[in-house]
């Protein structure tokens, strides 16, 4: 099969390497890719908002199955755009049409969508300017700390916690007037969860599922989770506190009754759905829906997944994913994110990286790489490398991780230095 992927990513390079590991795969593209997935498969400069570059691309090279890495263009319908048209409608599309995508498009459409259908989440208030008074009254209900979340897409930021009331009200009214641009013309207020977070992925074709590996990501920039919140520092999979028990009630009180949920509203889902779970005294509750992989989580769940990622699409495409087998690896497998000095806010691009060949006991998934003009290695991103490794434990991985993120050098490189250390204390 012949396959293009699209994005730019640690995910979108994950994704690409575990694909070169299909017997079924005959030609990998990606659009645009990076340093890192110009050795997995052919990178192409598409624009990915252009859909009928894409699927002129796509008609050019035979393409079977289409991976969208990006949230982004599954929201502005790159998937309702190749089925409207009857010479790209047989293209396989990994991630759902349009509206699918709301689930994470829209955390208004999520929250009532979980209300809907008994789907455990937090307490909220959906606020616009006009019912802002209505708003502020929801917020003096709650007790600290007080969560806002932008309704759109605001590429992993839209999201404060605040200690206070007082400020709570300020960015209520900073966001509502603009502060994350069209992505909080509505704005969700919500109820505080205090418990442990975790990430549950499954790909679905809308009436059957399968679940890939769970993991833990680490958002802050800081140790001891600290600072901004940025795309995501690092990950862990498996998730200590997230044993069967407790992935047995994400499966029947989250997992079912969303995909039931899909179906029951006639929304044709076919993709990924990513489930962030906080475990609140044992019991699952969603704090969003994402409609595709995360990142940096997709950098472990990749190494952990032992089955054939190609024939899993092929049963998407089929209508056969019932019949596929999900395997996984019972290894631990930890990801550590390096980062530009200055990231998540203003960082200098095109840092010289050397040290690569010198790692051996790790995978790096690149992220924001390129090469210059003599073709040498730099940065091109404010998260720049996912240094993920195998261990019989949490220790032994991470151990692996930060002995080669030691080996690996750019200007200004930072990393967080307690990733996973919470699950190690459990």
């Amino acid at each position: 099969m012949n396959v293009l992927i699209i994005g730019s990513g640690g995910r979108e390079h994950a994704i690409a390497w575990k694909l070169n590991q299909s017997s079924q795969l005959e030609q990998l593209f990606i659009a645009p890719g990076n340093a890192g997935t110009e050795k997995e498969g052919i990178n192409v400069d598409l624009d990915i908002t252009n859909f009928e570059q894409i699927g002129d691309f796509c008609l050019e090279k035979s393409i079977e199955v289409v991976v969208v890495g990006p949230e982004a263009p599954l929201v502005n319908g790159i998937h309702d755009f190749f089925e409207s048209n009857e010479k790209l409608n047989s293209i396989c599309v990994v991630g759902p049409k349009k509206a699918g995508a709301q689930l994470e498009g829209s955390k208004s459409f999520s929250k009532a969508f979980m209300k809907r259908h008994n789907i455990p989440t937090a307490k909220y208030f959906s606020a616009t300017k006009e019912n802002i008074n209505d708003g502020i009254a929801f917020l003096m209900k709650l007790k600290g700390p007080y969560v806002l979340k932008a309704d759109g897409l605001a590429a992993g930021k839209g999201v404060l916690i605040l200690e206070r009331l007082e400020e709570a009200m300020v960015e209520l009214k900073s966001m509502l007037n603009g502060k994350f641009g069209e992505a909080s013309k509505s704005v969700v207020i919500e109820e505080f969860l205090d418990g442990k977070e975790v990430s549950v992925f499954v790909i679905t074709d809308g009436t059957s599922y399968k679940i890939l590996p769970e993991a833990k990501d680490y958002k802050r920039i800081g140790e001891k989770d600290t600072g901004l919140n940025t795309g995501g520092m690092g990950a862990v999979s498996p998730v200590t506190f997230a044993n069967k028990d407790f992935l047995d009630k994400v499966d029947n009180q989250v997992i079912i009754p969303t995909i039931k949920g899909l179906k029951k509203e006639g929304i044709d889902y076919s993709g990924f759905i990513f489930f962030g779970i906080i475990n609140v005294k044992k019991d699952p509750y969603v704090i969003e829906y994402n409609c595709r992989l995360g990142d940096p989580e997709t950098e472990v769940v990749m190494l952990r997944l032992k089955s054939d990622l190609l024939e899993l699409f092929d049963g998407l495409a089929s209508g056969t994913l019932s019949e596929r087998n999900v395997e996984i690896d019972p290894r631990t497998a930890t990801t550590i994110m390096m980062v530009s000095e200055g990231y998540p806010e203003a960082y200098e691009k095109g840092k010289s990286i050397t040290g690569l060949e010198n790692v051996v006991d790790s995978t790096v998934f690149h992220a924001g790489t390129t090469k210059n003009k003599e073709y040498n290695l730099v940065t091109n991103g404010g998260r720049v490398m996912a240094v993920s490794s195998f261990g019989k434990d949490v220790p032994t991985a991470l151990a692996k991780s930060y002995n080669s993120v030691n080996k690996i050098e750019f200007e200004g490189k930072n990393y967080r230095k307690d990733i996973g250390f919470d699950l190690i204390k459990e």
